[in-house]
């Protein structure tokens, strides 16, 4: 059984949110100023969105590797504290706007500063720490920088367009291209490397502060991905490399036609043959990256709901039964025990609760989902919960609110006033752990909502400044916080 949370809060920001003078959040000064906040707020958890590189819609949770960091978080100025950049190369910035992230633009700048750090680091030694993280990270490293080296040579198309013998990982075509591209095999293990030697240190300062980190686990793993380009025979693909069998949720209140995510699915037997190394290795890994680990969709591990290829929506799906307790049996000790939360939301079955409960795993509350006419009543929490005002896919609660409850709220209610009711009353339940979208701590509306499900634009590009964490909202943030004793 997963020991009991302590009653504690936190908050929800993904890191490309952050302040930084290169048009994206990255794991430099502001990351740290960040951590510096929650110390001030008294917070004890902050939980962020798969740190994984996007691929599709520049989402986290739909990625080119479950196990690769994304490398347009590396901090630039760090860069340059290691001689690998003059402070003089990155002085002419493009005007990257303030409040979002242009990912095209980001993309195209920090790449190619990072390609001129990457031919000052081959002039020197391979350093110890280099060489070691190599070693480390073989497992996946190896086939991860092969696939991305394979995906530019090849334009950037997905993998099972590619020249077939590469495709589908003939011996000879590995060996011609290995040879072939290897400096640019060369430069994304110089990239992995960069990004996590910079993680490590964030999260080293993090947890010297009294700071866990929540990272998120996606159940399912993008089609165009390293992962299925590597382990073909896990998933539900046809001779060409194309998913057969896709991922989704069937339709509901929200979503008449449900949604296609288009994941492909995988073959659990198969996965369970081999005693689920894939997973135990995905989840050890991410075990040694964050504190705490939410697991997305955990209801699919006792049913998902599966539709044919080809389908233009998820309507004609089915429910098909997952791996269940047997998976969690296999692959517990991966993570530790106490480190799974468990996101229960959506259709929940009593099977559902049933394998959560088996567990000890906490499930998660959403407190838009919850409420019905704005009305300040605090709700009942089980005390093995993680209670939120809305997660990365909900509204901003004031945006919420307006939408859903101000017909119920007095007009003179601020905004402020509004969005700290709602947080005092999901800090004041017995849920032992609670944690706050910094745009709910900061008050936004609409426009700052960081994605919208169903949608393909507009989406993960929310970022804040620094002058918006003002002396006042610590202060009523640590208040508050220590009033509710977390």
């Amino acid at each position: 059984m997963e020991k009991p949370l302590k009653r504690r809060s936190g908050i929800l920001l993904h890191p490309t949110s952050l302040p930084s003078n290169y048009g994206i959040g990255d794991l430099g000064i502001g990351a740290r100023e960040f951590v510096d906040f929650l110390e001030d707020g008294g917070q004890k958890l902050w939980q962020i969105l798969p740190l994984n590189p996007p691929g599709y819609g520049n989402s986290p949770y739909q990625c080119l590797s479950a196990f690769a960091g994304n490398h347009q978080l590396i901090d630039i100025d760090q860069i340059v504290e290691q001689g690998l950049l003059r402070q003089s190369e990155t002085i002419d910035l493009p005007s990257f706007p303030e409040d979002r992230v242009d990912f095209e633009q980001v993309s195209v700048y920090k790449t190619d500063l990072l390609r001129k750090a990457f031919r000052k680091f081959q002039q020197r030694p391979l350093s110890p720490a280099f060489k070691e993280f190599c070693t480390t990270q073989n497992y996946w490293l190896d086939d991860y920088c092969l696939f991305m080296a394979l995906k530019k040579y090849h334009g950037g198309a997905p993998w099972n367009q590619w020249e077939e013998a590469a495709a589908f990982r003939c011996d000879y075509a590995l060996t011609h291209y290995r040879g072939l591209l290897a400096d640019e095999i060369e430069f994304h293990k110089f990239l992995q490397f960069e990004f996590f030697s910079q993680w490590s240190k964030l999260k080293h300062y993090a947890n010297s502060k009294g700071i866990q980190i929540i990272g998120d686990l996606p159940i399912y793993v993008s089609h165009d991905s390293s992962d299925v380009w590597i382990h073909p025979e896990l998933f539900h693909l046809d001779q060409g490399g194309n998913p057969t069998r896709l991922a989704g949720v069937p339709p509901d209140d929200f979503n008449e036609t449900g949604q296609l995510w288009g994941n492909p699915i995988y073959r659990w037997k198969r996965m369970e043959e081999t005693g689920y190394a894939w997973w135990k290795d995905r989840l050890r890994h991410l075990s040694t990256t964050v504190d705490l680990i939410r697991i997305d969709h955990f209801r699919g591990f006792e049913a998902y709901w599966e539709v044919p290829a080809g389908e233009a929506t998820a309507v004609n799906g089915k429910w098909v039964k997952g791996p269940g307790s047997k998976f969690f049996e296999a692959v517990i000790e991966a993570t530790g025990k106490g480190k799974i939360i468990a996101e229960d939301l959506g259709f929940i079955t009593p099977g559902v609760k049933e394998l959560k409960e088996k567990f000890g795993f906490p499930g998660m509350h959403i407190l838009q989902f919850e409420m019905k006419d704005g009305r300040f009543n605090v709700p009942l929490y089980e005390s093995n919960s993680v209670a939120y005002t809305g997660t990365h896919d909900n509204d901003t609660i004031w945006g919420w609110h307006l939408k859903n409850c101000a017909d119920n709220t007095a007009p003179e209610k601020t905004a402020e006033e509004v969005c700290w009711n709602y947080i005092k009353m999901v800090m004041h339940t017995d849920a032992e752990t609670v944690i706050i979208p910094l745009q709910d701590i900061l008050c936004l509306g609409s426009r700052a909502r960081m994605n919208t499900p169903g949608t393909a634009t507009r989406n993960w590009e929310w970022r804040f400044s620094n002058e918006q964490l003002s002396t006042k909202i610590r202060e009523r943030l640590r208040k508050v916080t220590k009033y509710y004793h977390r």
